[in-house]
């Protein structure tokens, strides 16, 4: 899906911060300024979507999660929406520190989870007394709240997508450490050097947060498209070559020699 610089604008993605918040190094991102507010240049961000979006998509036909972060209030409920709509894992309660440097123990508590899921199923649960089921539902929906949308990323992400840097500074600096590709809305305040795909945006608007997410998660449910065709194609079993008829044997010329 081809990105319109005049539905960016429509929503509202050109809208930057107060000129004197701004991070210099987002200056070739930057039209203008009108009355105190710096304008983001709406076809460099078109440039960029498409750019992430293309990236996006080759991770996803690859099999690797794309893990969506978003904690601020404005972009919960988006995030939550596209991650969930193209089955990628995403944080928009608060981001539990070592979340990816220390995965082992993150899984560790999603597998805590599944343990609790299971005694409900197997009776084990109605075992317990009254007092420690309250205990355990109290931690299974604690464990929910925070992992629950994570429960099947079973190892790290291929890449991560921020909305606000500065707000997820953590999950950044996590991310750095091991080489995690970070594709990110960046809006003027932010320094984009932190970041491998750029998308420069206004990332304070519900709006706007949902105009970039749609064509992000659009760019990914590509790339899952295709991974599905190659699948299919792989799982169809090759028809076997029509065998060649033999050629019928010639007789045998029997040619009588008159004996001298």
């Amino acid at each position: 899906m081809a990105v319109e610089v005049k539905e960016l604008l429509e929503a509202g993605v050109h809208f930057g911060h107060l000129t004197r918040k701004w991070d210099p190094n987002m200056a070739p991102y930057v039209y203008m300024e009108r009355n105190g507010i710096h304008i983001i240049n709406l076809y460099k961000t078109a440039a960029k979507i498409d750019e992430a979006g293309a990236a996006l998509a080759k991770i996803a036909a690859s099999g690797r999660k794309i893990l969506f972060v978003a904690t601020k209030k404005q972009a919960k409920d988006i995030v939550a929406e596209k991650a969930g709509d193209i089955n990628m894992p995403y944080i928009t309660e608060r981001w539990p520190g070592g979340m990816l440097t220390n995965f082992v123990t993150i899984r560790k508590a999603v597998k805590k989870m599944a343990s609790i899921d299971r005694m409900k199923k197997d009776g084990t649960f109605m075992t317990l007394s009254k007092k420690e089921r309250l205990q355990v539902d109290r931690l299974r929906a604690k464990l929910e709240k925070n992992l629950g949308s994570i429960s099947d990323m079973t190892r790290l992400p291929g890449a991560l997508f921020v909305v606000d840097i500065k707000r997820e500074h953590i999950a950044i600096k996590e991310a750095q450490k091991l080489n995690i590709p970070i594709f990110a809305m960046v809006d003027t305040n932010s320094d984009p050097r932190q970041v491998d795909y750029v998308i420069p945006a206004n990332d304070d608007a519900s709006k706007s947060i949902d105009k970039i997410l749609s064509h992000v998660a659009s760019a990914i449910a590509g790339g899952l498209a295709e991974r599905k065709a190659e699948k299919d194609a792989a799982a169809v079993p090759k028809e076997e070559a029509p065998k060649a008829k033999a050629a019928p044997a010639k007789k045998a010329e029997v040619v009588a020699e008159e004996e001298e």
